[in-house]
């Protein structure tokens, strides 16, 4: 089978505030090289269990904050922005299953450094359905009929990853204490954790099913602040509401609203705070 990985960067092992994941920071470089090597120990256990390919898609930020040349060597890897699906990037038919990974809890939900995409959105849904990242992410996976087998970052990820996937593996690398503070594995446990939960997620493939998503889905962003809502509503085709900072967008598949949702948080980021 073909093997998809998205990894984020908030969920990784020790990573607890911004100067991790932010590459103007001070931390960041020891974060990427602990981001590396998480992703290193599920895709060489993958190989290991007979996976023939892995294609890796880095999702944090600019996109290129894997380590290339410390990858195991059989992978491939997507890297770089701007990219038409962000954090699912090239995921189609092709794969038998996929994994998130360094991934966080959504926005409005308690866990290491959550959000969901902007730190301006405080809720997104699809249809009624809450989403953050990871549910937006296994909805586009849904689509193309791939299931989410592995999810690894803190504690509320899992269990988030838990509410909308029935039997996804999840691997609990750091409890939140508050949004940036965990108590964490260190980088040696965090990897055998993940190679034994890459393989109980390969073995146990056949029970988890696609997360589908709805039919012509609309897509509602809850924003912070009103200007934000403003700049989100140039996209055509939005409607938003009079006395709230919410803004929706009636989609004719889940890859347009993905899209859609892609534009309305860039052009959120424009607004200015005085």
């Amino acid at each position: 089978m073909k093997l998809y990985i998205s990894i984020d960067m908030e969920g990784v092992t020790g990573l607890i505030d911004d100067t991790f994941v932010d590459s103007s920071k001070r931390n960041y470089n020891r974060g990427q090289r602990i981001m590396t090597a998480e992703a290193n120990h599920v895709i060489e256990t993958a190989f290991g269990e007979g996976v023939r390919e892995v294609i890796v898609n880095d999702s944090h930020s600019k996109m290129n904050n894997l380590i290339i040349e410390e990858l195991y060597p059989q992978t491939q890897l997507i890297t770089g922005d701007v990219k038409p699906f962000s954090m699912v990037q090239g995921l189609d038919s092709s794969f038998g299953g996929a994994a998130f990974l360094g991934y966080h809890s959504r926005a409005a939900r308690p866990g290491v450094l959550s959000h969901s995409m902007i730190f301006g959105i405080r809720n997104m849904y699809i249809n009624e359905i809450a989403v953050g990242e990871l549910g937006f992410n296994a909805f586009v996976a849904g689509h193309y009929g791939v299931p989410i087998l592995l999810v690894a970052g803190d504690d509320e990820t899992a269990a988030e990853a838990e509410e909308l996937i029935p039997n996804v593996t999840t691997a609990i690398v750091k409890k939140q204490i508050s949004r940036t503070s965990a108590l964490c594995l260190t980088p040696a446990k965090s990897g055998e954790l993940l190679r034994e939960k890459t393989i109980e997620a390969l073995e146990n493939r056949n029970r988890v099913h696609p997360l589908i998503p709805p039919e012509r889905p609309l897509l509602t962003l809850e924003f912070a602040n009103y200007g934000q809502a403003e700049w989100a509503h140039l996209m055509p085709r939005t409607r938003m509401e009079k006395y709230a900072p919410i803004v929706s967008y009636q989609a004719d598949d889940i890859l347009e609203a993905y899209q859609a949702m892609l534009v309305m948080t860039e052009l959120a980021m424009r607004t200015a705070f005085c």
